[in-house]
């Protein structure tokens, strides 16, 4: 009796039926009644329980180990398979695609710009319907090269696309322009200034100059300075001395000597070698025809537009250049140091760290030799090249094949170099219309209109040539890009100043030297620009303050002591 009250006892006691708060208990409570069903059978196999004591109890009371009623299993399963959805964790939201189309706003207003050209204004006597149109497509090209409504290249090609379409254009003369040699010249400079980056051989440089001239904070502004203007005509492109050799030596020397980016301490040091740097830029691109892609553009978009042949064109820049661009390279330093002066005037380290680097660096290598004997012989056929009859062009082209034989670049360093590609899709459609333009005698209608308007209110050609000038300075502020502004606004300006009675070589060479002089406007108005603002040393106010200082003050100097120069070689 002891035994079977016991085994009463451990039947009866049983998981509470009304817990179920999970399938996982619903699984546990299922598998404990399966094995109590295998207990129940073996005892009562041997005669330990008698039948009374299990199912005696009555249905109102099963055990552990009845199954239960038909009825109350389908309600608890489903019970059970509500509460297990309610619980589930929601699948999370799509999150919607980003458009990555045109830009609607800006898109209308460039294409409202050519339809008021095309079909509000009412047509100049003198010009075709064909000239018409084409300045009508040409401006909203422009206008949205401003505006961004595409990346550059895409914008550029669609307006392209719409002369051809539109009959406008024939597509030989929509691509004509990818026969130019310049656009070429361009494109193979940015290769140049990879293999400078690549190799070190900028970074040497500089370092070098930091060296012998950083034991003060002004010398080390000097040492990079004149380092920029040592490499420049042989690195044809400014933001690539500025992003690939420049900005991380600032960047470094700032550092060591505690001076942060977007903090109180950037004025220590690092605001006043960024400023220094940007607005030296300028003079550096000005003074050889080799150290600016705009350069080389604004030579051949000059010409055409003059009907002329520059003799020895890189010498001949070179001799207008000089003075107004080596005293602007030794005087912005200094009169930076006492407009924007930085806190430390003292950096005895700096000439410490750049041994402690050009250790690092070690002797030259192998590539860094290559550069310098490709680079020299290219600078000496670039100088001379009209006596040996080589195109700079072809100079640029024999010095890219030295580079990939000798495996200073590789093809797909070249394939990798994605802005001088856009550069050359979006420059030969600027050139290609501008050119069809000029031949269907658009531009000098302009031209002469504007000169007779100029000439009807008393100015003279001196002060043409200065009012000019000016316009297309200030405009600047309305463009993103300097290679831009001379694709759209050169070829006109030139026209207008040979109009106004200028020397056709010195209209082409004063707009050439200006557009050098607006890059350090705004933190938008050039590529190098655009990489010094990023770094963070200077606030944008600033930025404005001493880029309209720095900017007007080298404009200054290239049209007033640029004129008694140029007067006295007999180009004014």
């Amino acid at each position: 009796m002891a035994t079977t009250a016991m085994s009463s006892r451990f039947v009866t006691s049983r998981v509470p039926t009304r817990c179920v708060t999970s399938s996982r208990v619903v699984r546990a409570t299922t598998s404990f009644r399966a094995v109590g069903k295998q207990v129940a059978s073996s005892v009562n196999g041997i005669g330990m329980f008698s039948s009374r004591s299990v199912v005696g109890l009555g249905k109102s009371a099963p055990t552990a180990f009845s199954p239960l009623p038909k009825k109350e299993a389908i309600a608890r399963k489903s019970s059970v398979t509500v509460k297990a959805t309610a619980n589930a964790v929601p699948a999370p939201a799509k999150a919607p695609e980003p458009y990555n189309g045109v830009k609607i706003v800006p898109a209308l207003f460039a294409i409202s710009v050519g339809l008021i050209v095309r079909y509000v204004i009412p047509m100049p006597v003198g010009v075709s319907p064909q000239g018409w149109q084409l300045l009508s497509i040409f401006l909203a090209t422009i206008t949205g090269l401003v505006a961004g409504p595409l990346p550059v290249g895409a914008w550029a090609f669609c307006g392209m696309t719409f002369a051809v379409v539109t009959k406008t254009m024939t597509f030989a003369q929509a691509y004509s322009a990818y026969l130019n040699d310049v656009i070429w010249l361009i494109v193979i400079a940015f290769f140049f200034a990879r293999g400078f980056v690549k190799t070190g051989l900028g970074d040497r440089v500089a370092t070098l100059f930091v060296k012998y001239l950083g034991s003060s904070t002004l010398g080390l502004a000097y040492g990079l300075t004149l380092s920029e203007a040592a490499i420049a005509p042989a690195m044809p492109s400014t933001t690539a001395r500025a992003g690939g050799v420049y900005l991380p030596i600032i960047a470094s020397l700032a550092d060591n000597a505690g001076s942060k980016p977007n903090d109180p301490s950037a004025r220590k040091l690092g605001a006043y070698l960024i400023q220094t740097q940007l607005q030296c830029a300028g003079p550096s691109s000005a003074l050889f025809m080799t150290a600016a892609a705009q350069n080389m553009l604004t030579m051949k978009l000059g010409q055409e537009v003059a009907g002329i042949v520059i003799a020895n064109p890189w010498i001949t820049w070179l001799k207008g250049a000089c003075v107004p661009a080596a005293t602007a390279l030794l005087l912005t330093p200094l009169l930076m140091y006492w407009a924007f002066p930085p806190e430390i005037k003292d950096t005895p380290e700096a000439p410490k760290i750049a041994e402690e680097r050009l250790k690092m660096l070690g002797p030259l290598s192998k590539d860094e030799k290559v550069v310098i004997s490709v680079m020299s012989c290219a600078l000496v056929l670039w100088m001379a090249g009209d006596k040996f009859g080589i195109a700079p062009a072809v100079t640029a082209m024999m010095g890219l094949c030295a580079f990939l034989c000798t495996g200073v670049l590789q093809w797909k360093d070249c394939l990798a170099e994605t802005a001088a590609w856009d550069t050359l899709s979006w420059f030969a459609v600027l050139i290609g219309m501008s050119g069809m333009l000029n031949q269907l005698g658009v531009v000098k209608l302009f031209s002469d209109t504007v000169a007779a308007t100029l000439a009807a209110a008393s100015l003279g050609p001196f002060q043409c040539f200065l009012v000019l000038n000016t316009v297309y300075f200030v405009l600047h502020y309305l463009f993103a890009s300097q290679t831009a502004q001379v694709g759209a606004l050169a070829p006109a300006f030139i026209g207008m100043l040979i109009a106004s009675g200028i020397n056709p070589m010195m209209a082409i060479f004063s707009i050439a030297y200006n557009t050098n002089l607006f890059g350090g406007l705004s933190h938008y108005a050039s590529g190098q620009s655009a990489a010094y603002f990023g770094k963070g040393y200077v606030t944008l106010p600033d930025y404005f303050k001493y880029g309209a200082i720095f900017g007007f003050f080298n404009f200054g100097l290239f049209f007033s002591l640029g004129i008694a120069w140029w007067k006295l070689i007999g180009w004014l």
